[in-house]
């Protein structure tokens, strides 16, 4: 089933600040809001997809990207929890799909395992090295209601936010509504 691709929820929405439910059911309409997260992710040329950046507010995530080896590896979480990660560190330059366009230097450990479920309900455990390690902790961090421009300092989160450029493939700006 290749799925379908949804629109990609942009910074201002509060889905993206809500911590996610667990998943408790593991039927075809999660097989099928993997596909779609993965159909999404290739449409917007991302590596990771956490399901709070097409709107849904459950624990889940999908990744396609190499690790420190440039080894490709591709998969999905459900209800994951970082369980390890080294005190090594790496800063390079990262950016989200839910925050299109700019980039922000951040130090991210350079080794994690994250736990979990795949769609079935089976235990899963990911450990991933370089930038798998990142992609990992980025969308387990999403899961929690925490996105990367969280981690800066106000000054660079304010300069990311205003060189925010929207694609085609993202949903429209968050208008708050009056109240």
């Amino acid at each position: 089933m290749p799925g379908t691709a949804r629109p990609v929820v942009i910074v201002g929405d509060p889905v993206l600040h809500t911590p996610t439910a667990a998943v408790t059911e593991f039927d075809q309409a999660l097989a099928t809001l993997i596909e779609d997260m993965f159909a999404t992710m290739y449409v917007a040329e991302g590596v990771g997809l956490a399901a709070t950046q097409i709107g849904v507010g459950l624990s889940v995530f999908v990744y396609d990207c190499h690790d420190a080896e440039d080894v490709q590896h591709r998969g999905h979480l459900v209800n994951p929890r970082i369980v390890a990660t080294s005190t090594v560190e790496e800063k390079i330059d990262e950016g989200c799909l839910s925050v299109p366009g700019p980039y922000a230097p951040l130090a991210r450990p350079f080794e994690v395992t994250v736990a979990g479920q795949d769609q079935h309900g089976e235990p899963l455990e990911v450990t991933g090295t370089g930038f798998l390690a990142r992609c990992l902790i980025h969308e387990t961090e999403h899961l929690g209601g925490t996105l990367y421009i969280d981690h800066l300092n106000r000054r660079r989160r304010h300069r990311i936010l205003q060189e925010i450029e929207p694609y085609d493939w993202n949903a429209p700006l968050f208008e708050p509504q009056p109240s």
